[in-house]
């Protein structure tokens, strides 16, 4: 079967600084008196094999800060790792930070062509979907309105309209749904099963743990940047419970 998502030894590393700096005069005043700062390096991702056969549904389980949303930025091209390989076969639509591109001085509706050319699609491709994206965001005569009057509701609404409008074949999502009210985040979930059924291949994460066994093909664990288990969902997130169980204890 064909890999949509083939993720191999990949590492990804930051530079983080020891010395605590809370403003732009307060590092000037550092530097003018020749303070040197001291980094210490942090893996947030660090040999990752990842793999989803085409129409797969893959879940990513594990604490905060685990690494499981540099993961995603790494399939989605948002950050580029140190070490590994990373294939993607398709299409992908990353619904990981909603509005991330927007300009905020154009409206909804230029911001939805310069979004989606960003995610791949032609002019004429969001003019031909532009009247269904208006109407699942529900943004109505907003989509008009400069972007800088827009809620961060509003603005993730567009945003996940026109990710899930482009005809995808990879579908990356940080927490099913946490956008608009409950109404419109049950649209969101319906969509979405709707990829599942025409066969889209979706990865995502998660803390909803019932959602992972009941949705997926396959689960991981992370933990420190590492895998810590993967297979069978149920699997997975039993071993991940007892952790966080052993953890609660200790």
């Amino acid at each position: 079967m064909i890999q949509a998502i083939n993720v191999s030894g990949v590492s990804v590393k930051f530079q983080l600084p020891k010395q605590v700096i809370r403003s732009v005069k307060e590092y000037l005043i550092y530097r003018i008196k020749g303070g040197r700062y001291d980094y210490e390096e942090f893996w947030a991702l660090r040999n990752i094999d990842i793999e989803s056969a085409t129409g797969k549904v893959v879940g990513v389980v594990g604490r905060n800060g685990a690494g499981k949303s540099t993961l995603l930025k790494v399939l989605a091209g948002v950050i580029k790792p140190i070490e590994g390989k990373v294939e993607i076969n398709g299409r992908i639509a990353p619904l990981i930070e909603l509005g991330a591109g927007f300009d905020p001085e154009l409206t909804g509706r230029e911001n939805t062509y310069l979004n989606g050319t960003i995610l791949g699609c032609t002019n004429k491709e969001i003019t031909q979907k532009l009247d269904q994206i208006i109407d699942f965001s529900e943004l109505g005569e907003f989509i008009d309105a400069p972007l800088r009057t827009y809620s961060s509701g509003m603005i993730a609404r567009l945003g996940f309209a026109i990710a899930t409008d482009v005809d995808p074949d990879i579908l990356i999502v940080d927490e099913i749904l946490g956008v608009g009210d409950d109404a419109f985040q049950a649209k969101c979930k319906e969509r979405i099963e709707n990829f599942r059924a025409q066969g889209v291949t979706i990865l995502f994460v998660s803390h909803d743990l019932n959602q992972v066994e009941e949705m997926c093909d396959y689960a991981y664990w992370l933990d420190h940047g590492q895998v810590q288990a993967n297979g069978v969902p149920e699997h997975v997130v039993s071993e991940y419970k007892r952790f966080v169980a052993q953890r609660a204890a200790n």
